[in-house]
Order: C-alpha cells, then structure tokens, then sequence
C-alpha cells in the first residue's frame, strides 16, 4: 500500500463498522478498540506519528541534544527538592523550641517577665478569678483565617475554647502529614487528641492526596456537635400529643475528622458523584493544609489579627444569616419552644422546601458539601 493511498485511509466508519460482539464491550474498552485498529491501518500505511521521525536529519540531532539538557535539568530538579525537603526538615527543629514557649505562655505553665499577681477587676468593681494563660488562644487564631472561620459553628465554639495546642508533623511510610489538635478535659468528647492523617502520593513533586484519616470521636451523651436534634410539634388535631424529634446532620468543624472517603468498590460511583468526592477531598486537603502552613507556624499572628490579609469577612456575615432561614420555623432546636398554628405550619413548610432547594445547589456550585457525620 502506497502513502498516497495511506493518505485516503478514512477511519471514522470505524466505529460503526466494529462486529456485533463488540456492541457487548463497555464504551471504554470500544473506544481501546477503535484506537487499536486505526493504529494498525496507519502503520500499515506507513503514517508514523513519532515527531522525531518527521525531523529532517540536522534537526533531528539538535533535538537529540536538547532532550540531553532536559535530562540534566530535571535531575538537578530532582536534588533541589532533596535539599529542600532537608532544609525544611532541619528548621522545623529550630521552630520546636520556640512552638513549645508558645505553648507554655498560652496555657499559664510559663509567667512572662513584668507580669503581675494583681487580682483583675471586673466592670462591676468585683475581684476576678486571675485568667490564666491567654484564653481562647486558639479558638481566636482558627476564627481570624477565613476557611477555618466559615466552618466554625457557633456551637462548635464551646469545645474549641477548651483547645490547647496544634501540632504536625511529616510522616513517611506512607508519606503524607499529620495534624493533632491537644484538648484539655471537657464536657463534650472523651479524647485528650484528635488527629487528622493525610496520605499523599507523589507525582513529579506535586503532591495528590491518596486519602485522610481522622480519629473517631469519643462524644458525651447529648454533646455530639455535628449533629442537631431537632424537635416538631404535632398538628394541632393530631392524636400525637408528644413533640416528634429527629437528628440530623449538620455543619460543624469537628466533621473535619470525618474526612470523605473514595469507595472501596469504583462501580459504586459514577462520574458526577466522583467529581462531587474529588471537590470535597480537595478542599478537605486545602483545609489540613492551612492549618499545617498558616495557622500553627503563625497562630501569634492569627490571634492579634495581624496575619489577616485584606477584609476577609465581607460577605460572611450575609451567609450566616442565610443559614438561619434554611433551618425553616417548623422544626427548631430541642430546646426551643416556639408554637405555630396549622396554617403557620404549612406556609413555612412550602418556604422551606424552595430555600433548601436553592441553597442545596449553591452547595453544589461550589463543590463544599459538608460530610457526613457517622461519628455517635
């Protein structure tokens, strides 16, 4: 067969034109199948797509040359990242010290210099307690960074007060990093620790997340924040005199140790539902990664509001008050006590199909679906 005939080889029949037991194949393999055949009918026509071969003979060794330099480029690529992560490695103890001091001064076990045993005197002229250490240190620090701040709940607040170090560290079999949050005894959950884990994969030095771990917490009865009880009066009529209460899931920052996890069986997700899990494991990991990046190196800062850049809460306060409208009046705390008639009830019920309709899309816009909680 001639070029000249290779030149008239028309392969987008071929799909059509594929046998009857091909139809059985998935559109995948098909796809392999058509790509295979056209292959085999170029290289027969002597069509060779390896743009070397194209390359007159002159062109050709200077491209031979510069493959060379592009090899010697990559290879000090490749010890520069070495050193890097060595360089990293060897101020990361420099930083350990100084972490600690922090960590001394925050929780009061260290006095600073000038301080004094004077009692603090409240607004009403009454003796208080002495504060001990800065409070809220890092309650204050995660609220300034607006990522962390958009996942704070008002009642998530009560726990993180009792936080009293963040802490990471590299690991390397497999390679990734860990982030551990030091809790002082309190009334909502039993660990002391909660850690999150990342393993990471990587691909000419650009990590890719593989998959996050995080500590199953231990909550006290009635104290779990990532979930609601919501409570709904009966109608009035109704033979049901005791109010129906349900849980549901909700926002909260402790679902961040209840990272979204890749089905152990592909089939089980199709391509929408995997887009869905590669934003929510994406921004999950954007999340570790301020917190191991911003946040602890630069927690001082944080606190004193000095790291913030720009006026990172314009438009926040508009999205806490959407949120308020999307819980709907008919169904309320377990400690509300709001009453409504019948038609009150249906009216609000209507509002609050179409506001959690949009407001579900939003989220699908943005690809920051909370995860769920299967934390008891």
């Amino acid at each position: 067969m001639s070029n000249d005939n290779a030149d008239n080889v028309d392969v987008s029949d071929l799909r059509a034109a594929l046998p009857a037991a091909a139809a059985a194949l998935s559109a995948e393999d098909r796809a392999g199948l058509v790509n295979a055949l056209k292959n085999k009918l170029q290289s027969l026509a002597g069509q060779h797509n390896d743009i070397l071969e194209t390359l007159s003979p002159n062109v050709r060794k200077r491209v031979e040359v510069l493959r060379e330099t592009q090899s010697e480029h990559d290879e000090l690529e490749k010890k520069f990242f070495e050193e890097r992560a060595a360089l990293e490695a060897k101020y990361e103890k420099f930083y350990e010290p100084l972490y600690t001091k922090r960590y001394e001064i925050v929780n009061g076990v260290l006095k600073v210099e000038g301080e004094t045993n004077e009692a603090v005197i409240d607004g009403g002229g009454n003796k208080s307690a002495e504060e001990k250490g800065v409070p809220d240190f890092w309650l204050t620090a995660m609220k300034s960074n607006e990522m962390l701040a958009d996942k704070i709940s008002e009642r998530d607040e009560g726990a993180l007060k009792y936080l009293k170090d963040i802490k990471w560290g590299r690991i390397n079999d497999p390679k990734g990093f860990k982030l551990e949050f030091f809790f002082d005894s309190n009334p909502y959950f039993k660990n002391s620790v909660l850690a999150k884990t990342y393993h990471v994969v990587d691909d000419e030095n650009e990590p890719i997340l593989e998959k996050a771990i995080g500590t199953k917490i231990e909550w006290y009865p009635g104290k779990c924040l990532t979930q609601k009880v919501l409570k709904k009066k009966p109608k009035k009529g109704s033979k049901i005199v005791k109010p129906i209460t349900k849980t549901e899931n909700c926002n909260s920052f402790f679902n961040f140790f209840n990272p979204p996890q890749i089905p152990d069986d592909d089939d089980d997700i199709d391509d929408e539902l995997a887009e869905e899990l590669q934003d929510r494991m994406e921004h999950d990991y954007n999340i570790g990664s301020t917190i191991r990046d911003k946040l602890i190196p630069h927690a001082v800062s944080w606190f004193t509001g000095e790291a913030v850049q720009g006026n990172e809460y314009d438009g926040l306060e508009g999205d806490f008050d959407d949120s308020d409208d999307e819980d709907g009046d008919d169904e309320e705390d377990e400690d509300g006590d709001k009453e409504e008639d019948e038609e009150d009830e249906e009216e609000e019920g209507k509002g609050k199909k179409k506001r959690n309709g949009s407001a579900k899309a939003g989220r699908g816009q943005q690809g920051e679906l909370p995860p769920l909680c299967q934390q008891q």
